[in-house]
């Protein structure tokens, strides 16, 4: 049977919606030792970040988007990762 260890990234706007269509955009990893700020994009590039932890091990299984206002906008993107346990 395999063990799963469990973490989450987070993808979040920074700025404001506005006119600005290249917000700022921060990634903050959620795992068993802690949070970890991986920093911030210019304008939404969350690969970079899922390449990150690929490298580590973690399989992204489920991504969960958040969209407010109208017209809608995306607000947030949080994907949850796992990965075996040796």
């Amino acid at each position: 049977m395999t063990r799963w260890e469990y973490a989450r990234l987070e993808y979040r706007a920074t700025g404001s919606f506005g006119a600005d269509q290249h917000v700022d955009w921060r990634a903050t990893f959620h795992h068993p030792d802690g949070p970890q700020d991986w920093g911030v994009d210019e304008r939404f590039d969350d690969l970079r970040h899922l390449n990150r932890a690929g490298v580590d091990g973690w399989q992204a299984y489920d991504r969960h988007a958040r969209l407010i206002g109208q017209p809608q906008r995306l607000n947030a993107v949080t994907y949850s990762l796992r990965r075996p346990i040796d």
